[in-house]
């Protein structure tokens, strides 16, 4: 048995996000931690709610609500739509948590004594508007290297480039729109990460198994234009981890907070804390998954996010890591994925296009939406959602495919040998063919789940329910039974139990309908079927099972259109 710890990006506080940023990390880490799970490894899962920052204060203040008590609120928000999706964090914490606050206090003072930590007196953009200074994401204008006009003051989203405000073009508030800006000079501190280049270099260079989509996005930050920067790391803000050092004051810093992005990626050790606290355990429960002198160093840790979250996620976090001299776990592979696009364009919360995870649940259960953004993961470009396609995949896949063979194997056997396994008969040419077609797929489904190759693992359990229904095309257990009731009951015996497998194997996608499948079968998740022609005989003659409710309905071409139509951002006529 292994140990992984799992993370996925931790979402931010403001708002309810929509399916564009689950399939970006936390539904692909929640199918790879339910696969680790099943195949019997020691697995803990952690998100987080990212809480700190300029965005937080506006959300709040557009709510109507101290800014503590609205992340809260969201918090609460935010973890009842991951469960009603069946994301199975083992623990979904709060980057505003006592144990991130002391962390991150920790990690600063560290590199402090490091040497890593400089104080620069820089100039900030003030908004006489807006009567504060503007963090780099609150002003926009046009990046100096592509020309794209809504680029941020800390990165350009098209090109990538970072940025500081100061070289934008036609710079604005992105509060207010105000161009009423003004230079002024503060003190921050910035982590000195480039002295940490060679060692980030090497670190990245040695991860061969990393999707290209990964490497190329961090070592265009390491070797692009002037290379890897410092970067700042404080904040005049009002919410957020004061400055100090660990315990200490920082002389100079009153006042000040650290940068959201510096304790964000420390909430991924601090959840581990909060989770310990939660289930009764002491700090050696939580050092045991993040720091190899504590136990480790056998642990297999895996991220997911979307690709705009790389660069901190592949050189600031792991420069805090390295920089602070200390035995932390660092991560082994790092998932990352393109964006997904909403029928043509992007998804908009202020125009109200696209879906959101809130509504997409009060559509259709959360296993509709999963089969469809994880069989259409945006991995190696971006991938768009159109209700044509969602339609397509529900009814072809889930309906007529894996809720098709379940309600006719089930219902087949119940009008002719009745609510449990039939004895009899004996297995032949046609159920060995199947056995071994099914042990070749099963062997490459699983070496797919290992990889995280989402999309083709997806394909190949959608090939591995096919199998079951062609089988029963071929053998026709309906017709058989007309003349030799015995083989007929041979064939639905093995049709039951693969029912079973089914179930087993689709429940890192499809949750829901798997423990509806098993519990038809009136079975409990147990093993994963390395070994498929003994797992085929698990369901044995006389075992009792039930005929379950449709497991998926098929989606109409009038509620293909109305839902088009709701979500197109469009102004009502």
């Amino acid at each position: 048995m292994a140990r992984h710890l799992i993370t996925s990006a931790i979402p931010y506080i403001n708002g309810i996000k929509h399916l564009g940023n689950l399939v970006g990390s936390q539904l692909p880490a929640d199918l790879y931690a339910r696969y680790m799970r099943a195949r019997g490894h020691e697995v803990l899962f952690l998100c987080a709610t990212d809480e700190h920052g300029t965005p937080a204060e506006l959300a709040a203040a557009k709510a109507g609500k101290p800014v503590a008590e609205y992340c809260a609120d969201m918090h609460a928000v935010q973890a009842r739509i991951a469960d009603g999706f069946g994301l199975s964090f083992d623990h979904f914490g709060r980057s505003s948590s006592p144990q991130n606050h002391a962390l991150t206090q920790h990690f600063a003072a560290r590199l402090a004594e490091a040497g890593l930590i400089r104080e620069v007196a820089e100039k900030q953009v003030y908004s006489h508007a807006d009567k504060r200074f503007l963090p780099d994401r609150y002003i926009e204008g046009t990046c100096p290297n592509c020309g794209y006009d809504k680029a941020r003051g800390d990165q350009c989203e098209n090109c990538t480039k970072q940025l500081d405000p100061t070289d934008l073009i036609d710079a604005r508030s992105a509060i207010s729109g105000s161009t009423d800006l003004e230079v002024r000079e503060t003190k921050h501190l910035y982590l000195r990460q480039s002295e940490l280049k060679g060692e980030l270099d090497a670190w990245i260079d040695s991860k061969r198994d990393w999707p290209i989509l990964t490497t190329s996005i961090a070592k265009k930050w390491l070797h692009d234009g002037d290379g890897l920067q410092d970067r700042g790391i404080t904040r005049d803000l009002d919410w957020g981890i004061p400055v100090r050092k660990g315990a200490d004051p920082w002389p100079g810093m009153e006042g000040k907070v650290f940068y959201v992005w510096f304790d964000a990626p420390i909430e991924y050790i601090a959840c581990a804390g909060e989770w310990a606290e939660a289930t009764g355990q002491d700090d050696a429960a939580w050092e045991r998954w993040w720091r190899t002198d504590k136990g480790a160093e056998d642990v297999r840790y895996t991220q997911f996010m979307g690709k705009d979250n790389v660069p901190f996620h592949t050189l600031s976090f792991p420069a805090t890591l390295i920089g602070s001299g200390e035995p932390w776990k660092m991560v082994d592979h790092l998932k990352s994925f393109n964006y997904l696009n909403y029928d043509g364009g992007q998804f908009s919360t202020s125009q109200g296009r696209g879906i959101f995870m809130d509504q997409a649940l009060g559509l259709l259960p959360a296993d509709y939406w999963r089969w469809w953004l994880l069989s259409n993961a945006p991995e190696s470009s971006d991938s768009e959602f159109t209700w044509d396609s969602f339609q397509n995949t529900v009814n072809k896949d889930l309906a007529d495919v894996l809720g098709n063979f379940v309600s006719r194997i089930t219902k087949f056997c119940r009008s002719k040998f009745g609510e449990a396994v039939p004895d009899g008969g004996s297995y032949g040419a046609d159920e060995a063919a199947l056995i071994a077609e099914l042990t070749d797929r099963v062997a490459r489904y699983s070496e797919m789940m290992d990889a995280m190759e989402v999309r083709k693992s997806a394909r190949e359990l959608r090939a591995i329910w096919a199998c079951g229904n062609e089988y029963l095309q071929r053998v026709a257990p309906w017709s058989t039974f007309k003349t030799d009731p015995d083989q007929a009951a041979a064939q639905t015996r093995l049709g039951l139990n693969l029912a079973h497998l089914f179930g087993t194997l689709s429940a890192p996608f499809v949750p829901s309908a798997s423990q509806r499948i098993l519990e038809s079968m009136r079975v409990e998740m147990t093993s994963w079927p390395d070994d498929v022609e003994a797992f085929l005989a698990q369901l044995p003659a006389g075992h009792s099972f039930d005929v379950p409710e449709v497991l998926f309905a098929k989606v109409t071409d009038d509620a293909r259109e109305e839902w088009k139509a709701r979500f197109s951002g469009a102004a009502p006529a």
